[in-house]
């Protein structure tokens, strides 16, 4: 009995957890019901209960987010740490992935900017024509059609 009072005395209520870990209790119900997150019980008032471990699990989750890995790939990384292992190689990996991605949309976003900086350096004032929104986009498209 002494032992169950005490391990109740070391749990979190989710509001306890919500503000250490600055994550809000409906993001942290969300991680539960997802199962990145595992509650240890519930208080008779129905509160969720979890451990002080929570909040590192909590911090790692947003940090790998902010690193731009989805829910999905941190779950792969937590069902890995999970089993008892260490997932420094899974979370390298999928970083190295993820950098090829940010690599491949900032050479999309390069070729957009180019295509808008010529759009623009050609722009010139000019009345609407029936039909037409804008006569600067239609000479820009009708010059794409011509270059295909």
């Amino acid at each position: 009995m002494v032992a169950v009072i005490a391990q109740a005395q070391t749990l979190l209520q989710i509001g306890q957890v919500a503000e250490l870990s600055n994550v809000p209790i409906k993001t942290i119900r969300y991680y539960e019901e997802l199962g990145l997150l595992k509650s240890s019980g519930r208080t008779e008032g129905k509160f969720r209960l979890f451990p002080p471990e929570a909040i590192a699990r909590l911090t790692s989750i947003k940090k790998l987010q902010k690193l731009g890995l989805s829910l999905q790939e941190i779950a792969e990384i937590l069902q890995v740490y999970d089993r008892g292992n260490i997932p420094c190689d899974e979370i390298k990996q999928k970083l190295e992935r993820q950098l090829v991605e940010i690599d491949r949309r900032i050479q999309e976003l390069e070729t957009l900017r180019a295509e808008i900086g010529e759009l623009l350096s050609d722009w010139t004032p000019a009345a609407s024509r029936s039909g037409e929104i804008c006569p600067n986009l239609q000479r820009s498209m009708s010059m794409e059609v011509q270059s295909r």
